[in-house]
């Protein structure tokens, strides 16, 4: 039974941590760490743990971590995340980071997005970035794992079987994605409040979100050249969830099955990816609670675009479902091990 810990236990990425860890054959969490509320058990701060999981949360402090411990979790804000990650790789410690501190390659544009100069620099080029579908073998020996933020994940895993077949494909792709409010954290922001959301449909950081880069920066990886697109993101009125509506093109009208098929066999060994068979389409309830991507495609036959849709719970498979996907890839476990749960 591998040991971890979960810092930030007490978000709703850290909630989804140690409930997936609850039910995880293989792996327990013996360390929790909350600065918001140190002391206390987390059944007390989050009451569906009652009987099942009752650890104290510990302040955040890595010395306090147990040296048995093989993997830490830091589901700690982005911008404070790096100081602590620096620390626990220098103390021995394996870590997937849940932040978007070592998703990025290069300084600058951590810098032009996240408005902050990044505190290890050094670190950036070692973080492997944690895709399993794309790059399990990368991350089966990595000591740093940078767990991709959820827009990317439902993007990047829509679009990398497209750019497999041809680089010329990544010209002119439009994401248009639409994502529940815990997609904002815990923390209360006016914007996300009830009397906010609720009865509202909106976008937000138009041409300017934060994801930007990250999704840039994979594809062109997938490409091999440049890739600059137009992505806009939108808020909508649920609580979990991401459905992302990706133009690509143009691609010849009569190619709808060989590119179903395609990405049936680029996906062939991934256990969470379903492309699913025309009509289906993807719908975040069909996703809901799993650590599943759904994955449509259709081609627009009077305008020869390719429409692709995807779904994915962002808590899940866009948070702590992948970065438990990628504990397993590390300890040489079936990737699947604990996630193999349906949608609810």
């Amino acid at each position: 039974m591998a040991e971890v810990a979960v810092l930030g236990a007490t978000g709703y990425t850290g909630i989804e941590l140690v409930r997936l860890l609850n039910a995880h054959p293989d792996a327990e969490a013996v360390f929790l760490s909350s600065d918001s509320n140190p002391g206390k058990k987390i059944s007390e701060v989050h009451p569906q743990f009652s009987g099942q999981v009752d650890l104290v949360l510990e302040p955040m402090q890595v010395e306090k971590i147990p040296g048995s411990v093989e993997v830490v979790f830091c589901a700690l804000p982005h911008g404070s995340s790096a100081g602590t990650v620096a620390e626990l790789l220098k103390q021995g410690f394996r870590v997937i980071d849940l932040s978007a501190d070592f998703r990025l390659k290069e300084a600058d544009l951590y810098r032009e997005w996240y408005k902050l100069e990044h505190p290890q620099e050094q670190l950036l080029k070692e973080a492997v970035y944690g895709i399993p579908e794309l790059y399990r073998s990368e991350i089966a020996g990595a000591r740093l794992v940078a767990n991709p933020g959820c827009y990317p994940t439902s993007t990047i895993l829509a679009l990398a079987p497209l750019l497999n077949i041809s680089p010329a494909y990544a010209g002119n792709i439009i994401i248009d994605a639409k994502s529940g409010v815990s997609g904002a954290g815990r923390e209360p922001k006016q914007p996300f409040h009830f009397p906010e959301c609720s009865e509202n449909f909106k976008a937000y950081r138009v041409a300017s979100h934060q994801h930007t880069p990250e999704i840039e920066q994979e594809l062109s990886r997938l490409a091999g050249e440049p890739v600059m697109l137009t992505f806009t993101p939108h808020l909508v009125p649920m609580i979990r969830g991401i459905l992302s509506t990706i133009y690509a093109g143009p691609i010849r009208s009569n190619h709808e099955i060989e590119l179903n098929a395609i990405y049936s066999d680029f996906y062939e060994n991934s256990p969470f990816i379903r492309v699913l068979k025309p009509p289906a389409l993807p719908e975040t309830r069909l996703v809901r609670g799993s650590n599943y991507c759904d994955l449509a495609l259709k081609v627009d036959q009077r305008t020869d675009r390719l429409i692709i849709i995807s779904a994915i719970d962002n808590l899940v498979k866009g948070a702590a479902g992948q970065a438990l996907q990628n504990m397993n890839i590390m300890f040489g476990l079936e990737e699947s091990l604990g996630l193999e749960h349906l949608p609810c």
